[in-house]
């Protein structure tokens, strides 16, 4: 066990603590879960742990685990490692005496033992997925939202461990990202490229925080395009990829976009909008809201398009009509962790205080002022998609817009830009950008 993660346990220990005492709860019980097949077969999805549960224990090797959390006591792990020839048993975790470890062969045994201590308890809750069979575990209550609030909005602070993972995250996606990148300009496919990601990132696809976003041309204007192509376009443009790594449960989230030639004015827009990022980023600080971040870059996008010719008028003329959110539709970011959208991005307080998104920006996943220890990411987008500007060309708006430019760029599908930021004490690490320096020098 490093000291990192004998830190990370002990902060873990006090917010949890701090957690049950301000919702009166005696213990918490956390179930890693377990994998679950798909509708009459015996293949199912790649298992997941239960967030909660992988925040304690990082990984997925653990189904049927079960974590008994409570105030002033070591948590208990009863851990099912089962008598196996068909499968690999999962490994014991090494966590030295930070936790007081059961092993179960059996699953049944497991279960008895925790309902047998769960009885003694008089108030505990439980936080995962239950099964419909465990629904006499003897619990109070099952997931309650004033628990969960405590664990969520304090989640967004991550602990120097869950920061290491993090790094260690983005070096693996940068190893793919450069990869793809050479893919592309070599004359590779979406799912060549997608291959080349993996080989260089050392990943397999069960392995990945969320699924490759590999997309030439037009395919760059589906925010969350999901196929990969087999053979190449007759022209290819472009390539947006949007893809991450995994170290210990904890994830990358990393987006690039390159045009095929230099001098173009798709290729203009990805220097500008890329600049427009840097700038943006290195002037967060600790204390800004979060939605005002995203406004500015509304603004400084409206001046790109204004600039490049695309929308017509003032740039103030194109904020005050909304064009910006047709080219640039989603959320500026969201906060990352344990999970790629990690949760309590609208949570304002402890006690559940939510601050849902503008109305006129409804995609924004993080509304929270800007503190220590958050991890966010920074992503943002110009795309040209037929579904949001078909309905501006009838809008009293048009006028504003450069129709034949627009149509120029419409086989391009869209740019995106994405960085992961982490907020310290004494300023913002772009982790995403020094991972791609470093390679570099490598």
């Amino acid at each position: 066990m490093t000291d990192l993660y004998a830190e990370h346990l002990d902060e873990l220990a006090r917010r949890w603590q701090d957690a049950l005492r301000a919702t009166g709860i005696d213990a918490a019980l956390i179930g890693a879960g377990e994998a679950r097949p798909y509708f009459l077969d015996d293949q199912g999805p790649t298992f997941r742990a239960n967030p909660h549960f992988a925040q304690w224990l990082p990984g997925d090797d653990c189904q049927n685990a079960m974590l008994l959390i409570r105030p002033g006591e070591i948590p208990r792990l009863y851990f099912h490692r089962s008598r196996d020839y068909w499968h690999q048993p999962a490994a014991v975790p090494e966590v030295g005496g930070h936790f007081d470890i059961q092993v179960y062969q059996d699953v049944d045994a497991l279960t008895r033992q925790v309902y047998a201590d769960v009885e003694q308890i008089n108030r505990a809750a439980f936080i995962g997925e239950l099964d419909p069979a465990d629904d006499n575990l003897p619990i109070a209550e099952k997931n309650p939202n004033h628990l969960l609030n405590q664990l969520h909005f304090s989640r967004a602070r991550k602990t120097p461990f869950e920061l290491d993972c993090m790094r260690r995250a983005t070096e693996t996606g940068v190893r793919g990202h450069r990869a793809a990148r050479e893919a592309f300009y070599g004359g590779a496919s979406e799912f060549e490229i997608h291959q080349a990601y993996l080989l260089a990132s050392q990943q397999n696809e069960s392995d990945l925080p969320y699924g490759n976003i590999v997309a030439l041309n037009e395919h760059a204007g589906v925010l969350h395009y999901q196929h990969q192509e087999r053979t190449l376009p007759d022209e290819v443009l472009s390539l947006l990829i949007d893809a991450g790594g995994r170290h210990l449960g904890y994830a990358s989230d990393i987006t690039r976009t390159y045009a095929k030639r230099a001098g173009t004015l798709f290729a203009d827009l990805v220097v500008h909008l890329d600049q427009a990022q840097q700038d943006l980023i290195a002037g967060l600080a600790v204390g800004q809201d979060y939605v005002a971040v995203h406004e500015a870059m509304h603004r400084s996008v409206a001046r790109i398009l204004v600039e490049s010719g695309l929308l017509l008028g003032s740039y103030e003329a194109v904020l005050a009509a909304g064009l910006t959110e047709t080219f640039f539709p989603h959320g500026l970011g969201h906060l990352l962790g344990v999970q790629v959208h990690d949760v309590g991005g609208q949570l304002v307080s402890a006690d559940g205080g939510v601050r849902p998104p503008p109305d006129n920006y409804p995609a924004l996943r993080l509304t929270r002022t800007i503190d220590v220890g958050q991890v966010f990411t920074i992503e943002p987008g110009i795309y040209f998609i037929p579904m949001l500007l078909e309905p501006l060309r009838a809008h009293s708006s048009a006028a504003l817009v450069n129709w034949s430019a627009v149509d120029e760029l419409m086989p391009f599908g869209g740019i995106r830009i994405e960085d992961n930021v982490h907020v310290g004490e004494h300023g913002v690490e772009n982790l995403t950008r020094d991972a791609f320096e470093v390679e570099s020098v490598n």
